[in-house]
């Protein structure tokens, strides 16, 4: 991919940019899991609705499981290591995702606001 040399760069370091990721998945997790308990209080309990709910916990698991991942390595990481994040957060098609990564602002918690309507969809 070429570099656009008119778009300005967004560069931080690379501890930063990780955490940032970190907190995307931790907010991932935490929107499948907020799911679950929909599922679970509809009547019925067939197979399909099970291997459903454990395909929805494996995806929490997982989300989850690589932030720890990001989060572990990250701190080996000296902040003197820099980045240019441009190319990539101009991938990213979610408005509230693409700003909180290339903010270079390093939030804790969620970064959408549960009572906040959602932004950007995309149906395949």
């Amino acid at each position: 991919m070429q570099k656009d040399h008119n778009q300005p760069h967004a560069e931080g370091s690379l501890p930063d940019v990780l955490m940032r990721v970190v907190t995307e998945l931790h907010d991932v997790a935490y929107l499948i899991e907020r799911i679950e308990p929909q599922l679970m209080s509809d009547d019925g309990a067939g197979a399909d609705r099970i291997m459903v709910l454990q395909g929805i916990d494996l995806a929490v698991q997982k989300a989850r499981g690589l932030a720890e991942f990001i989060d572990t390595i990250t701190a080996s990481i000296p902040d003197t290591c820099l980045v240019d994040v441009t190319t990539a957060v101009s991938l990213v098609k979610l408005a509230d995702m693409k700003k909180a990564l290339g903010s270079g602002i390093l939030r804790h918690g969620h970064s959408q606001p549960l009572t906040k309507a959602a932004g950007d969809f995309e149906a395949f």
